[in-house]
């Protein structure tokens, strides 16, 4: 099968919650929409159509309540921008001081004041809103983000967005098409160049030519062998777009189904990573390692005077 190939999405400036109840631009937060061109690819052989008319549903109705239902593969928008302008949720859980917390891409905003950047940012500065449900408002803060310090596809290593969830939300495992079942440790591989001495298991990387990503997003499931590992960012040809950034990845743990038309083109398996770009090298569908993330929220933590770095010790929900 060849694949179509754009560049993963990047969105828009971010938002701050106003105490008059609006939402104001914060100055310095600036990003755009970013696309490439078209290149040929080998694509996955598993594909099903855009999964977001159930889970939009599911969004509307628990609009009426208070318990809305976050989980991995929620596009998600930075308000006052359009939301047209979006990313996606990579994973939804806990870090160690059981704060809700979710993963995404890191060059989904992008700081000209360098203020915020690769900062914590304990405000309620900028909001985060589901892009299918907008009217319920935040459904929390960005606490960090690393700027792509130039890149056009993220930060090399450390491409990823800490979201710090109110309190309210309900957390779940399952997204449109993918069941996330922990966070992977795959203790025989590579360690990230992130990672402390020692490396714990959830901080080695994926072998390549011996192991195979799921993904989801706006083009469906898809599924391909790792081909290249540069320094934590895996390549494969499992597709991506625009607006997929920080989406979904996890790993096809040997055995198990892999997605198709008789399971409803559904998967299981732990957390591997989240979308990351589009490059002209092939395949040219990249993605940040969970390991990466993972490594550099701990450094960051033992460095940090009080030892309290949001995300830090993150672990997938065990909620359905």
């Amino acid at each position: 099968m060849i694949g179509k190939t754009t560049k993963a999405g990047t969105i828009g400036t971010a938002g701050t919650a106003g105490k008059n109840r609006g939402i104001r631009a914060v100055p310095g937060l600036v990003a755009a929409l970013a696309l490439a061109g078209s290149l040929g690819a080998v694509a996955a052989t598993a594909h099903a159509d855009a999964p977001s008319a159930r889970h939009a549903k599911q969004s509307a109705r628990s609009a009426q309540s208070d318990a809305k239902r976050v989980y991995n593969g929620m596009q998600i928008a930075f308000p006052p921008n359009s939301t047209d302008l979006f990313c996606t949720i990579g994973a939804v859980g806990t870090d160690d001081h059981q704060r809700k917390i979710a993963i995404s891409a890191g060059h989904c905003i992008r700081d000209t004041s360098g203020k915020y950047a690769d900062h914590e940012i304990p405000d309620n500065i900028i909001p985060v809103v589901d892009r299918n449900d907008p009217k319920y408002g935040p459904i929390g803060y960005v606490r960090y983000f690393k700027d792509p310090e130039g890149s056009q596809t993220g930060h090399a290593t450390k491409d990823y967005m800490v979201i710090e969830l109110l309190p309210k939300v309900t957390l779940s495992s399952q997204g449109p098409h993918l069941k996330q079942t922990g966070v992977l440790k795959y203790p025989k591989g590579p360690v990230s160049p992130n990672a402390t001495n020692p490396a714990r298991d959830e901080e080695r990387l994926l072998t390549t030519g011996n192991n195979e990503i799921i993904t989801s997003g706006q083009t469906g499931t898809w599924y391909g062998t790792v081909m290249n590992n540069d320094n934590g960012i895996y390549r494969a040809p499992a597709v991506n777009k625009a607006g997929d950034s920080g989406g979904p990845v996890i790993w096809h743990v040997p055995g198990t189904d892999l997605p198709s038309q008789a399971n409803k083109f559904q998967a299981a398996g732990p957390w591997a990573g989240i979308t990351k770009a589009i490059t002209l090298q092939l395949p040219p569908f990249n993605y940040t390692s969970s390991a990466n993330i993972l490594a550099d929220l701990r450094a960051r933590e033992a460095a940090a005077p009080d030892h309290d770095i949001y995300g830090a010790g993150f672990d997938v929900t065990p909620n359905p």
